[in-house]
């Protein structure tokens, strides 16, 4: 690969906030990040989880930092840029891949279970992408001899095009990040941000376990896909690391699909 290509993907200098990125795809795409230069703030509830830090410092060798925030705690959320602002790190990607799920027939489907599914799924992403966007707009453009301020990266799914069963929230809650997605990159595209979104589709994550686990289901899934398996987590670390640097510069309010053709059927 030449020099000039490889400084198209690489993310040398960059600083990446990271949501979800403990587990599955999240942690998938965080680590992509740090491989292809990035430091990364990873958000979590809590510090239990340490496996994705310890993989970003001690093997890729990278800045890592997390910071503790209870994502349906819209408070929370708003103090999130602030705060690590204020400890000295300058962000410019942003990955909203933190997301929930609740399983019921729509007509029983309990309010509690709707509020929190939109909270954290829509409104979360909605907040941090505002106060991110705001971030960087404050910064002097002097900071950014490209044009280029940053990079917002938000999570779709299939149900941003397609319905689902028996999941109407998260159905919502991705129909509206696809809106969102194109909403914000209409606005700040031409200020030096981009917006993009990563729709996954089947992939075997933990969110999957009851459909994987559902034999008819899963039988019935796996007909559709023409790529003949199920996604991995690692499916995913082209596609965001592209979407986060300097290649993607001309893209923005895209949902790219990962997804093994299924929507081509």
């Amino acid at each position: 690969m030449s020099s000039t290509i490889s400084s198209l993907f690489s993310l040398e200098g960059r600083t990446a906030v990271v949501t979800g990125g403990t587990r599955g795809i999240g942690q998938a795409m965080a680590l992509a990040l740090a491989e292809a230069g990035a430091d990364i703030i990873l958000v979590q509830r809590d510090e239990t989880s340490t496996t994705t830090r310890d993989e970003v410092a001690n093997r890729i060798g990278r800045k890592v930092h997390i910071h503790v925030a209870e994502l349906s705690d819209r408070k929370a959320v708003k103090e999130i840029i602030p705060a690590v602002v204020s400890q000295g790190f300058k962000p410019d990607i942003l990955l909203n891949c933190a997301g929930i799920q609740r399983r019921h027939p729509s007509e029983k489907f309990p309010d509690e279970d709707w509020d929190e599914v939109l909270e954290v799924n829509l409104s979360q992403v909605f907040v941090l992408c505002r106060e991110f966007g705001a971030y960087l707009l404050s910064r002097d453009g002097s900071e950014f001899p490209s044009g280029r301020r940053g990079s917002i990266i938000n999570v779709a799914s299939l149900l941003t095009f397609q319905g689902g069963i028996t999941v109407p929230a998260y159905a919502a809650s991705k129909g509206g990040i696809g809106q969102l997605t194109k909403a914000l990159s209409n606005e700040w595209i031409a200020k030096g941000i981009n917006v993009n979104a990563i729709a996954p589709g089947y992939i075997a994550t933990d969110m999957n376990t009851a459909l994987i686990n559902d034999e008819s289901r899963n039988a019935g899934i796996m007909a559709r896909i023409p790529a003949g398996r199920w996604g991995q987590p690692e499916d995913f670390k082209g596609v965001v690391v592209f979407l986060a640097s300097s290649a993607s510069s001309y893209v923005s309010g895209e949902i790219i699909t990962v997804d093994g053709g299924w929507m081509g059927r």
